[in-house]
């Protein structure tokens, strides 16, 4: 902290002094709040107290640094959740009146009127099972699965049967998230199927290049066309039934 003592049930003094000294023209705007509401001498933090030793006592090393907070909820949270991921996709609702809800909730039963039914409800209650009824933490857990379970297909039903009654009036749903689901997967087929065609033809187009070489015409050409070449070509030739006789050169023997 420097030749300055800013602790806080010293800073006034020290703003003070500095004052007195012509070191800052003004005093602070919080002088005179904080000479009428003086800070509290008490520590905010748990000092960490180093453990007794022999002979010379030790400072601790992180004196102020704050104690480890531990509930005993987190390591019920932590099963629950790790046996049922996807509960942490459902949407939840994190409003809360006086910031610890929970605990005026009457976790005899896992059904509380106001909140919706969750993990953090199957917490509570296998908390109330093992504190109230002094069931182990495995039969506690059980038991809150299965009655989070059951109230689970409940809520299911429900939903199902007024969807029905809703559709039998004359009402409208959009597309679920599997129907969405299943036309992004069949957008995203369909375009890799054209992407692997035009890479098929790519390939082959490469292979005819680097085997490409004198051609046969006569495989190119079809057989009217053949024969058409044929006609043409046939009268101009030497020595042939149609073609003139060979002029010079020697005598052809019978």
């Amino acid at each position: 902290m420097g030749r300055y003592d800013l602790r806080a049930i010293r800073v006034r003094q020290t703003a003070k002094a500095l004052y007195d000294s012509k070191r800052v023209p003004d005093l602070p705007p919080w002088y005179n709040t904080v000479g009428d509401i003086p800070p509290s001498e008490a520590l905010a933090r748990p000092v960490l107290r180093a453990p007794p030793t022999r002979g010379r006592s030790r400072k601790p090393s992180r004196m102020f640094q704050p104690l480890a907070i531990h509930h005993p909820e987190d390591k019920l949270r932590e099963d629950f959740f790790g046996d049922h991921p996807w509960e942490l996709a459902r949407p939840r609702l994190i409003v809360e009146d006086s910031g610890n809800d929970a605990k005026g909730f009457n976790w005899s039963s896992i059904v509380q009127p106001g909140k919706q039914l969750d993990g953090e409800s199957v917490v509570q209650r296998q908390m109330w099972l093992m504190k109230h009824q002094s069931l182990s933490k495995p039969a506690a857990y059980d038991q809150a699965r299965k009655e989070f379970y059951r109230h689970r297909h409940l809520e299911a039903i429900k939903q199902r049967i007024a969807k029905e009654e809703a559709l039998h009036v004359g009402a409208y749903f959009g597309k679920g998230p599997l129907e969405i689901g299943i036309e992004l997967e069949d957008r995203t087929w369909e375009s890799w199927k054209k992407w692997a065609a035009r890479q098929i033809e790519d390939e082959e187009s490469m292979r005819s290049q680097m085997f490409s070489g004198p051609q046969n015409r006569e495989a190119e050409l079809g057989n009217l066309e053949l024969d058409e070449a044929l006609e043409e070509v046939q009268s101009s030739v030497p020595g042939s039934s149609a073609g003139q006789s060979a002029l010079g050169g020697a005598a052809v023997h019978p």
